[in-house]
């Protein structure tokens, strides 16, 4: 196993005048067997203050309420949340963000309730290089429906822009579902042009925010959004398998009817009655018993990020990437590397993916020497740099890493 290097000047420099420096120490880290994480874009670190948070709910709020929590807390807990997440990293407004499910079931829900809202509609549109659950999820609801998916083919070294638009918009359009940040490049969408170019269209959209949300600032309320999804286990820091949100426009929320109707989203859930009635506004987007325990993690997480705010999140997150760019330019270009995300940072989030025929092999090599990015086939390496837990020496240290391994693989 390697031991952690000492930072070269420029990272030791980056460091130590880094504002968030002092926020390192909030999250657990075993500095024995891992000397670069650089997959937070896949699974935050815990904050050191996870642990005794769950402790402290076993053995209080769930230990000794019991089944009493839910009247006293419990049953508003999606949306208490949901409201704090909104206003801190998401620009919503109270009463339109709730948390619940995982990812793959709200995007169904939320694209569910969607197509149906603009009858007589027959096209849905997605780009190729989008997530697989969202394409998937979306192919088979289009089969559900009859409706037409049309596809988008964007550059798969950048993102969907406003022009890759143009030719799959028309009037039979019903939805775009599009990420935020794309999961391989890190491309950066112009959310605000975007959906003010599918609305003119007379479409709706969803946004998939599980790539930016934490890391890159979000205003779902000033872009005029409708939908959004987002998981929480990435830069929210919620831990393996965390639920996921929810957004859907105010305006929208009774006009819209998400498909899987459960107890908690009815209009008088212990009444228990024959039929369904929704209740109003974003609660009638949850379907069961809230997971209330696995919430606990990203409270703390989302707290943080409200103490720093999203403007300073964004700055480190550039800082971070600039870095890791100039040095895959110095060490890793000259070794046949290709860089595939953006070298501009207003279209870049908080990862930067290269590639090269042996980084299979790489990562691998990397494993085993405490270093972790993430591989993307066919050919990508990707470096996923969470802003409050990544140091520049973590970034030198992969970059070195990578380097090494390539040449030892001649």
């Amino acid at each position: 196993m390697s031991s952690p290097a000492a930072p070269g000047a420029v990272a030791a420099a980056l460091d130590q005048a880094d504002p968030l420096a002092h926020v390192l120490d909030q999250f657990a880290r075993d500095e024995d067997g891992v000397i670069a994480y650089l997959d937070g874009n896949s699974l935050g670190r815990p904050l050191r203050t996870t642990a005794a948070a769950l402790t402290d709910f076993v053995e209080n709020s769930w230990g000794t309420r019991l089944i009493r929590g839910w009247d006293e807390r419990w049953m508003n807990e999606p949306l208490v949340l949901g409201d704090r997440l909104g206003e801190v990293a998401l620009g919503a407004a109270a009463g339109q963000v709730f948390i619940g499910d995982s990812t793959s079931v709200l995007i169904y829900k939320l694209i569910r309730a969607a197509v149906a809202g603009r009858p007589g509609r027959t096209e849905v549109v997605i780009d190729r290089d989008n997530f697989p659950t969202d394409r998937y999820i979306l192919e088979g609801i289009a089969i559900e429906c009859g409706l037409t998916l049309r596809w988008i083919q964007a550059d798969p070294t950048a993102g969907v822009e406003t022009a890759d638009l143009e030719s799959v918009l028309g009037a039979n359009t019903a939805l775009v579902v599009l990420s935020h940040v794309a999961y391989r490049s890190g491309h950066l969408a112009d959310a605000a042009a975007i959906t003010t170019q599918v609305h003119e269209a007379g479409a709706l959209i969803l946004w998939d925010l599980s790539h930016s949300v934490g890391s890159v600032p979000v205003e779902l309320d000033a872009w005029n959004v409708d939908l959004a999804v987002g998981c929480s286990y990435k830069y929210l820091n919620g831990g393996p398998g965390a639920p996921a949100f929810g957004y859907v426009r105010r305006d929208l929320q009774n006009v819209l009817q998400q498909p899987i109707w459960g107890w908690i989203g009815a209009d008088q859930p212990f009444v228990m009655g024959p039929s369904y009635h929704p209740a109003d506004g974003i609660r009638a987007y949850i379907t069961g018993t809230p997971p209330v325990l696995a919430m606990q993690p990203m409270k703390g997480m989302i707290e943080l990020i409200a103490r720093v705010g999203m403007a300073q999140v964004r700055a480190k997150s550039i800082a971070l990437t600039e870095f890791a760019i100039s040095m895959i330019d110095t060490e890793l270009i000259p070794l046949g590397v290709t860089l595939s995300s953006s070298r501009e940072s207003a279209k870049r989030g908080s990862h930067v993916i290269i590639d090269h025929p042996s980084f299979r092999e790489v990562t691998a090599m990397m494993w085993q020497r405490g270093v972790i990015p993430d591989f993307r086939a066919p050919t990508g390496l990707r470096l996923g740099l969470s802003p409050l837990s990544t140091s520049f020496a973590e970034v030198e240290r992969g970059i070195h890493a990578v380097a090494a391994c390539l040449r030892e693989l001649g």
